[in-house]
């Protein structure tokens, strides 16, 4: 169901992982953390349900819609600006999840950055949309699958 698949979502990061290439995701924390970002923050800064504004390793909520939507805003040093966005959507006999990586490159170096990294990228957040759709699955007993569709989007 819908709020099943949202409640994997919510978990997504810190010490629960990315659902898929964990050590990648560290490994960009510490190439952040020598470039003067702010690195692998695990998990959330303050306890609680995620909400605007909330930290998540090295992102931060910008729109959370219970059940629906949940942006995050990249806060590591890239050369433009980042977003990962979750949206769940209810279909007959489960639910559509649609993981969303937005890319706005800053000049020539932002291009580069995006079009050499975009092979890892699509494996990545591949494997971390299944890897999330795998775990809201663990849970049910019925046999019905949660979800219809997966659906990863790379934009620029």
């Amino acid at each position: 169901p819908p709020d099943r698949v949202f409640e994997v979502l919510e978990t997504i990061g810190g010490q629960q992982g990315w659902y898929a290439f964990d050590w990648m995701w560290r490994l960009r924390g510490a190439i952040d953390r020598l470039l003067g970002g702010v690195g692998m923050r695990r998990g959330q800064r303050s306890p609680g349900p995620l909400a605007p504004g909330s930290i998540v390793d090295f992102w931060r909520v910008e729109v959370f819609e219970r059940g629906r939507r949940i942006r995050l805003a990249a806060e590591m040093r890239l050369p433009g600006r980042a977003w990962l966005e979750f949206r769940v959507e209810p279909r007959p006999g489960g639910s559509r999840i649609r993981q969303i990586a937005i890319f706005d490159p800053h000049g020539v170096a932002g291009l580069l950055y995006w079009y050499l990294l975009y092979p890892f990228h699509r494996l990545i957040f591949d494997r971390m949309l299944a890897g999330s759709a795998r775990a809201a699955e663990r849970p049910v007993t019925s046999g019905r699958p949660v979800h219809e569709t997966l659906e990863t989007e790379l934009r620029t």
